[in-house]
């Protein structure tokens, strides 16, 4: 006697069943993921071809905050003081200059500003930058950078992707591609450019690496991520599409499950939120914070707001597992560029970000953030000693200053040193690529050993170049 089944499955049936496993393989992982402990995400490239094991040593920093001054702030006049030069003002510098010019710049210009000892440990900062100055003892100051391009181009991919010619992986990119994220929600690498810079994307681009790696940018600060906070922005073709597919799936339950208003629930949350929607608005929504926080930010002040909220939306990307944000003082000017109007233009620079840096020094030290949080200050250059016309500075990367702090730094200290006219790193110079190799090195990675294979040879942030400067490290 045969016996016929109960149920002979139609070739569509069949297919809707296969398909719908798919779909319950997605829901059991997502499922699965809130039970489980939180482990942090790699990048796909690492398990492909990336270091073995990483770090590679235990880490001082897990995530680096780099605020970055498109147009090379002008050393001498902010962090760098020449009596020297100011004892000079107006004779010519008393020797040849570099061949690598891009105009001729003409006698000496003493800096207009007066500067002062701060702290404990007595680092002269300039009067234009008195909210730095009372954080000075947790910032390491480095005034013997040095950089291979005068040129803005060419100077700002150097120092945000190690080249300065080529398309390379940035350097927010090279450390996703090594670490991953702490936040599966949130993309590792966040940046910040309310309007474009000099090259723009190249600087933040993950080039040959996986393309998860590259900075997800973020200009309208109001609205970062489109069609999450407000509903009305899907349009009405997609609104039509998922309303289909609530139909479709009325029509294909059995019946009722016990669990069913539990698991519709969660389902739902699932398809209308995925991983970053359920996370990224309350990231990104400063409204959330007190309006103690905004005042120590400035984001209620004409003059720091945008760079204030810049700054306050870093610290909440970093305390929720954002490995790299990138954060651009970027105004359609680029402002911090002063061929002329140095002694009109650069005090508004400063007044500009001077509170929303410190304030963020003092969040970051409060919530216990900076101890394992890297900040990084500076531009792709400095400004020449000697004036351009009567009231500017020229380009100038023989030598020049930016500043760390937290991450595993030595507070209350100067690195390095310029010749008494401020034109050549003369004392323990960084180039570029030290100063890469430091910060791979703080995040627990030998910069040697980061690469990737591309085009028949291996990679690197640093290439063939760098050393870690080890003085600078806690």
């Amino acid at each position: 006697m045969t016996v016929e089944p109960a149920f002979r499955p139609s070739r569509r049936d069949l297919l809707a069943m296969s398909g719908g496993g798919l779909g319950l393989l997605a829901l059991g992982d997502l499922l699965a993921a809130e039970a489980a402990p939180a482990t942090p995400a790699r990048s796909p490239g690492v398990a492909a071809q990336g270091p073995a094991a990483l770090p590679h040593h235990p880490p001082r920093a897990k995530r680096v905050i780099f605020l970055y001054m498109p147009g090379g702030p002008s050393h001498i006049d902010l962090l760098d003081p020449k009596p020297r030069v100011t004892a000079d003002d107006g004779k010519p510098l008393p020797f040849e200059m570099p061949k690598l010019q891009r105009v001729k710049t003409g006698n000496l210009l003493a800096s207009p500003w007066k500067f002062a000892r701060h702290g404990q440990s007595g680092i002269e900062v300039s009067e234009l930058l008195p909210g730095l100055a009372s954080r000075i003892d947790e910032v390491c100051v480095i005034r013997s950078m040095v950089a291979d391009n005068i040129n803005h181009t060419g100077a700002a991919l150097q120092i945000c992707t190690g080249e300065q010619a080529f398309s390379r992986p940035s350097m927010g990119s090279w450390i996703t591609y090594g670490l991953g994220t702490e936040n599966a929600n949130l993309p590792a690498f966040v940046v910040m450019s309310p309007t474009s810079v000099f090259q723009g994307a190249p600087l933040y681009s993950a080039s040959f690496l996986p393309g998860g790696c590259a900075g997800t940018l973020i200009r309208d600060l109001d609205r970062p991520i489109a069609n999450i906070a407000d509903p009305t922005a899907v349009g009405p073709r997609q609104w039509r599409q998922l309303d289909a597919l609530a139909a479709l799936d009325r029509l294909g339950r059995g019946g009722p499950r016990p669990d069913a208003a539990a698991l519709d629930a969660r389902i739902a949350s699932f398809e209308l939120a995925f991983r970053m929607q359920a996370e990224a608005p309350e990231a990104f929504d400063l409204a959330r914070e007190s309006q103690a926080t905004h005042a120590l930010y400035g984001t209620d002040d004409a003059e720091t707001r945008l760079f204030g909220r810049q700054c306050l939306l870093a610290r909440r990307l970093v305390e929720r597992g954002v490995r790299f944000v990138h954060v651009f003082d970027a105004p359609a000017n680029n402002k911090w560029d002063q061929h002329g109007s140095l002694t009109a233009n650069l005090p508004k620079n400063c007044r500009s970000i001077d509170r929303p840096v410190t304030a963020l020094l003092t969040d970051l030290r409060a919530r216990g953030l900076l101890d394992d949080t890297l900040v990084v200050w500076g531009g792709e250059f400095g400004r020449t000693p000697t004036a351009e016309g009567k009231d500017g500075r020229e380009h100038h990367p023989f030598g020049f200053t930016m500043w760390m702090a937290g991450g595993g730094i030595k507070g209350g200290m100067v690195h390095g040193a310029t010749d008494d006219y401020g034109w050549h790193a003369v004392q323990d110079k960084v180039h570029v690529h030290d100063l890469h190799a430091t910060i791979l090195h703080l995040l627990g990675i030998d910069h040697e050993r980061l690469t990737y294979r591309y085009g028949g040879r291996d990679y690197r942030l640093t290439d063939v170049h760098g050393h870690v400067v080890r003085d600078i490290i806690a």
